[in-house]
């Protein structure tokens, strides 16, 4: 398994930050994904990459303003997702760990630089949809 964080600082309301990460419907801020299609409301979702590529999401935890969680699985990995939210004087900060497993032997020396990368590309487009940069 190969895990990957990251925390960051927002000057942002929680409510938007919340609803911009947990949105199903609004997800043309994010430059990695072409479209996202709703399997099940409020349980499970598919992702695609702008290469058509699937992957699964089962959300495990859904508690407003604090906490979001969801199993993922393509034929390429599996894993987990967490991410937690608080606020202090206006700061939201975000903490956002990915387990994941490689399906594949050849893969698993570059899980970990490719979920860094991942979530670096997160952070910058969620930045940007929050009018942050």
């Amino acid at each position: 398994m190969s895990i990957s964080n990251i925390k960051v600082e927002l000057q942002c309301d929680i409510k938007k930050v919340w609803e911009t990460i947990t949105s199903l419907e609004n997800y043309t801020w994010r430059s990695d994904i072409s479209k996202i299609e709703i399997a099940e409301a409020d349980k499970r979702f598919i992702e695609y990459t702008k290469d058509g590529y699937p992957t699964q999401f089962i959300i495990t935890a859904f508690i407003p303003y604090q906490r979001y969680e969801f199993d993922m699985e393509n034929e390429n990995m599996s894993g987990h997702w967490t991410g937690l939210l608080s606020e202090s004087d206006g700061i939201v900060t975000i903490d956002f760990t990915e387990n994941v497993k490689a399906k594949k032997l050849y893969m698993k020396p570059f899980v970990k630089a490719y979920l860094k990368k991942q979530q670096s590309l997160y952070i910058k487009d969620l930045k940007k949809a929050l009018n942050l940069i």
